[in-house]
């Protein structure tokens, strides 16, 4: 059965065709992400399907009762309503079932007839089936899970920022349990752990879901298929992004292997006629037969080249560099307006470290780079920096001294180059022809932080330091990105909410928060292992406390058995982390084969599926052992 179904679907903006004959088919149930470069059509798509734009050609079918939800902008509330009465606005249906139900109790308690009673029996029902008792706890776990606090929850509606709205708004849609869920970029303005509760909540969730969004790791968790529009039409791939990003360049190494043999085949069959043309003179088959092959040439199905966005290829200006300890930092603080954003602050950073700073809003991360650069001034403490240390700096809001220059003036007056070196540089990092003629001020975010990469590239460096790099970037953007990023070799220092981002690069976890300051030595995997273990001993006090008070009992045979086989499980658990990290480090080595990324990631998907099961005879045989 079909939630959603969309035939020869044209849309048009003025003279600019922005769909053209879209078809597609959602089934109940499917979770599909809707991927495009910015400008695509993606939100005008979204709209259609609400009835907000009107379309020109085409047919769209709703499957008929079905409630949709959609999470785009923020509708507008009474001004009285708190963030609580905002988010039970979820329970409409059920509060008016209270009602009647309440109503009828009354009734019956005077006279009860039977048609009272049946009504009563059916709206009990329904009542019981939309969770009715259960609406104070999933306000609870959905409000704690995206970090909607008891002080938050009280605050009017209309005062919250902003990323507050959208957090409220979108806890709202997931207490609602509508049958289509409509999401334009659901995890903005959320926090790591936030983005994780959200993804699990919807791996679960029961009903139909379509997504757009950039964050690459929450599509992979959610999302079983892909719909990518591009040049207004509709493109299909059946699984996770992952698997998206390796046969959408498989198919673009495909179509150019087509295009250049027909070129071959083109070129072939035109001097073959020239040829024949020359030697009619003294024949006229030999014109005919020319003519013929022309006519040939004229019916062959004309191939555009296919352009991949990451066909660039460039490198940094790297100084060497052998010292191994680049900063160390000693009793670190730093208060703003008596708010203690870290407090003996102690960590070194070592050549090759490629570290993620992580953490939620507020928490110090850009401060704490501010002060490793010596932009902001720490309370106490000691930042030591190696003489050698070339860092360079890409900013979260890139703000250029001369917003009225255009790129080739940019790049002549501030890095003191030639014209036509200028050129050639933004040339190579995607500024062609009047591209380069754009005011900078007029440049998206995407293309602000790729003129400052083509700026750095050429300086000698060796340390980037990166406060969200990804942010409001398209994919495509992000990957041109991590491709130039990947071109550096020596050490990182970034802030990210992009797990993706950070599950490509890091080796090393930085993580602020609540004041507290930790260093997890790993990867992004092994600090979400680590972070997972210690939330399990934070969750159970009371065992842990008891373990320590009672004396254990020798184990009996059965146990000895039982114990046996969960040292086995964890030694093969142990075994397939390990393989999974090394995969990782193998993907990021070979992110441009193909052929290689896709065996890869078959057989991450695969081990990552053996590991769950392991996880779960491991729990299963804990629990027994207990």
């Amino acid at each position: 059965m079909f939630d959603i179904q969309v035939s020869k679907l044209s849309k048009f903006f003025g003279e600019k065709q922005v769909l053209k004959d879209v078809s597609f088919e959602i089934r109940q149930g499917e979770k599909v992400g809707l991927l495009g470069a910015n400008g695509a059509g993606k939100t005008t798509l979204f709209k259609i399907l609400t009835s907000e734009y009107l379309y020109d050609a085409g047919e769209i079918s709703i499957a008929k009762g079905k409630t949709i939800a959609v999470l785009d902008q923020i509708p507008d509330y009474p001004a009285s309503y708190t963030a609580e009465d905002v988010m039970r606005t979820a329970f409409q249906e059920i509060e008016e079932l209270k009602e009647t139900l309440r109503s009828l109790e009354n009734a019956m308690s005077q006279e009860t007839e039977k048609s009272e009673v049946k009504r009563y029996g059916e709206l009990l029902s329904r009542f019981e089936a939309l969770g009715g008792y259960n609406t104070s706890f999933e306000l609870d776990r959905v409000a704690n899970g995206l970090k909607i606090t008891k002080e938050l929850r009280n605050r009017l509606f209309s005062q919250l920022s902003g990323g507050e709205k959208t957090r409220v708004n979108l806890a709202q849609i997931l207490l609602r349990q509508a049958d289509i869920l409509l999401m334009d970029e659901p995890t903005n303005h959320l926090d790591l752990q936030a983005c994780d509760f959200l993804g699990e909540l919807l791996e679960s969730y029961k009903k139909t879901v379509l997504i757009i969004s950039h964050d690459r790791y929450f599509l992979d968790q959610v999302v079983d298929r892909i719909i990518e529009i591009e040049n207004g039409q509709a493109n299909f791939f059946i699984g996770n992004y992952s698997y998206y990003a390796v046969e959408k360049e498989r198919r673009i190494n495909e179509a150019m292997r087509v295009y250049e043999a027909q070129q071959q085949e083109k070129k072939r069959l035109e001097a073959a006629a020239s040829k024949l043309h020359a030697w009619g003179t003294q024949s006229v088959k030999m014109h005919q037969r020319a003519f013929s092959i022309e006519k040939r040439i004229e019916r062959m199905k004309a191939c555009e080249r296919p352009v991949s966005s990451r066909a660039m290829h460039f490198s940094f200006g790297e100084s060497e560099y052998f010292v191994e300890d680049l900063v160390k930092v000693k009793g670190l603080s730093k208060k703003y307006e008596n708010k203690s954003l870290f407090d003996d602050l102690n960590f070194t950073i070592k050549n090759g470290d490629r570290i993620a700073l992580i953490g939620g809003n507020g928490m110090g991360k850009t401060t704490l780079l501010r002060l490793l650069l010596g932009d902001e001034k720490c309370d106490s403490g000691l930042i030591r920096l190696d003489s050698g240390l070339k860092p360079a700096y890409l900013p979260q809001n890139i703000v250029f001294q001369h917003p009225s220059r255009n790129l080739i003036d940019t790049l002549i007056y501030e890095k003191n180059l030639p014209t036509q070196t200028a050129r050639n540089r933004l040339g190579a990092f995607g500024f062609s022809g009047d591209d380069q003629l754009k005011q900078v001020s007029t440049l998206s975010g995407g293309e602000k932080s790729r003129l400052v990469l083509c700026m750095l590239m050429y300086d000698k460096i060796n340390m980037l330091i990166l406060d969200e790099p990804t942010n409001h970037l398209d994919i495509p953007s992000r990957e041109w990105i991590e491709d130039a990023i990947s071109a550096f070799s020596g050490t990182i220092l970034f802030v990210s909410h992009d797990r993706y981002f950070i599950s490509r690069f890091a080796n090393r976890i930085f993580e602020l928060q609540n004041n507290l300051f930790t260093d997890y030595k790993g990867n992004y995997h092994s600090y979400l292992q680590s972070r997972m273990l210690s939330q399990t001993i934070t969750d159970q006090p009371k065992t842990i406390k008891q373990e320590k008070q009672v004396k254990k009992s020798p184990l009996s045979r059965g146990n000895r058995s039982l114990q046996r086989q969960v040292n086995e499980i964890e030694r093969e658990i142990e075994k397939m982390e390990l393989r999974l990290a090394e995969i990782d480090r193998e993907m990021e080595i070979n992110a441009a084969n193909h052929v290689l990324l896709g065996e890869l990631f078959e057989e991450k998907t695969l081990l990552q599926s053996n590991l769950n099961s392991f996880m779960n005879e491991w729990e299963m045989l804990s629990e027994q052992l207990q």
